[in-house]
C-alpha cells in the first residue's frame, strides 16, 4: 500500500490560539492538507528578527530532521527556508510578501536596512529551493532572474468566511444599527497599514456622508467575519502587500472594499460590483470612493469572484508541486497521497461543498518546537 508524502512544514509565524492578529492562513493550509491525505507536521519558531533565535531555531530544526521521517520541507516565508540549508529533504518555499519585499518600519514607514540583508536572504533561499511558490504575481519581479514561481494565492475557507444577517451582526458586536461602518482591520500601529490614512479618509467623507470607522485588532478570529457582515465597507490603505488575505476574506463575507492600488488587489476588485480600486492615494480620492461606494448601498458580488481560491482548490495545486518536487527521484518512487482522487474538477468547488467533502479538521495534531 502507498504512503501518504510526509512534509515537514516550518514557519517563523503561527497563530495564538482565537486571536485574529496572527498567521490562521498559515494553519488553515497545514489543516486542509492533512484532510487531504498529506501527513504534515508543523515546526513553528519565533524569529522576531533575532539571529540568536535564528541560530537556535536551526539547531532543533536539523535535530527534528535527523530523527524525523520525511519527504520534503515547506517553508512558509523565505526567512523560514534558512532553517533548512544546507539541504537535507527537497525544499518548497512559499514566499508572502516582506520576505521579498522588505519590512516597513513602525517608526519612520520606510524600508528598515535590516530588511536589505533579509530580503538577500530570502532571494538566497529561492536559488536553493526546489520549488518556489508567490502569492501574487508581481512578486515574481524580486525573484532571482533564474528563479522561475508559481503563483499561489492563500485559499479561504467558505464555511467560515460567510455572510451573515446584518442586523444580527451588529447585535452581537453591539455596534450602532442606524449608522454607517467602514471597516479597518490591521495592528494600529503598524505603519505599512497606514491607519492613519483611513482615519483621514472617514474625516473627508463625514463633511458629506456621516460614517463611523470600526478597527479591529486583536479580536477572537471569529468575530472576523461578523464584523465584516456587521460593517458597510472595508477600506484598505496599506502601502505594500503581497495577496492581502483581509481583501479576500472580504470578498467572501460580499462586503464592498475599497482600496489603494497594492499588491493584487486590482485583479481581485477588478469587474466586481460595490468594490472601487482608488485612483491615487491622496485621502481626498479614498473618501471620494468611499462615498459612491456608501452611496449606493448594499453589499458585494464578492463571493462569486473568489470562488477560484476555495482552500480546496489551492490544496490541490500544494499537492501538485509536491508531486512535481518528488517526481523522478528514486528514493520517493512509493510515496503518493493516500485517499484516492483530488476533489478538484468539473463542478468543483460547487461540488464539493455540497458533499460536505474535506473539511478542515477541528483539532490537528501539531508537533511545535517554539523558541521564546
Amino acid at each position: 500500500m502507498s504512503n501518504p508524502i510526509r512534509v515537514l512544514m516550518v514557519t517563523s509565524e503561527w497563530p495564538a490560539p482565537g486571536m485574529s492578529r496572527t498567521a490562521h492562513f498559515i494553519k488553515r493550509q497545514a489543516d486542509f492538507l492533512r484532510a487531504a491525505g498529506v501527513d504534515v507536521e508543523v515546526f513553528p519558531f519565533k524569529g522576531a528578527k533575532n539571529p540568536l533565535n535564528y541560530l537556535k531555531a536551526w539547531w532543533q530544526f536539523r535535530l527534528k530532521l535527523r530523527r524525523g521521517r520525511y519527504d520534503l520541507v515547506h517553508a512558509q516565508f523565505g526567512q523560514s527556508g534558512l532553517l533548512a540549508l544546507p539541504k537535507r529533504l527537497p525544499l518548497v518555499v512559499t514566499f508572502r510578501g516582506s520576505d521579498l519585499l522588505g519590512t516597513v518600519s513602525d517608526r519612520s514607514g520606510r524600508h528598515m536596512w535590516a530588511s536589505r540583508i533579509h530580503t538577500r536572504l530570502c532571494r538566497l533561499v529561492a536559488r536553493r529551493a526546489d520549488a518556489c511558490v508567490v502569492v501574487s504575481g508581481h512578486m515574481k519581479a524580486y525573484l532571482p532572474p533564474s528563479v522561475e514561481a508559481e503563483v499561489i494565492p492563500s485559499g479561504l475557507d467558505f464555511d467560515f468566511f460567510r455572510e451573515l444577517p446584518r442586523d444580527e451582526a451588529r447585535r452581537r458586536l453591539g455596534l450602532p444599527e442606524d449608522e454607517r461602518l467602514v471597516l479597518f482591520v490591521g495592528r494600529p500601529t503598524q505603519a505599512r497599514k497606514r491607519m492613519w490614512l483611513a482615519e483621514r479618509a472617514v474625516e473627508v467623507l463625514n463633511e458629506t456622508l456621516p460614517s463611523r470607522l470600526v478597527v479591529v485588532w486583536g479580536v477572537p478570529h471569529a468575530e472576523v467575519p461578523v464584523y465584516m457582515s456587521a460593517c458597510d465597507a472595508l477600506v484598505f490603505t496599506s502601502m505594500q502587500e503581497g495577496s492581502p488575505n483581509v481583501v479576500k476574506e472580504a470578498l467572501a463575507c460580499n462586503l464592498p472594499v475599497v482600496s489603494v492600488k497594492v499588491g493584487d488587489v486590482e485583479e481581485r476588485l477588478r469587474g466586481v460590483d460595490g468594490c472601487e480600486v482608488c485612483e491615487d492615494e491622496r485621502p481626498e480620492s479614498v473618501a471620494a470612493a468611499l462615498g459612491r461606494v456608501l452611496g449606493r448601498g448594499g453589499r458585494s458580488a464578492g463571493r462569486a469572484a473568489v470562488r477560484g481560491l476555495d482552500e480546496r482548490i489551492i490544496t490541490d495545486r500544494v499537492i501538485g508541486i509536491y508531486r512535481r518536487v518528488l517526481a523522478g527521484r528514486p528514493e520517493f518512487a512509493g510515496v503518493c497521497l493516500t485517499g484516492g482522487d483530488s476533489l478538484a474538477g468539473e463542478g468543483y468547488p460547487e461540488r464539493a461543498l455540497a458533499a460536505g467533502a474535506v473539511a478542515p479538521p477541528s483539532e490537528a495534531r501539531v508537533s511545535a518546537v517554539r523558541q521564546s
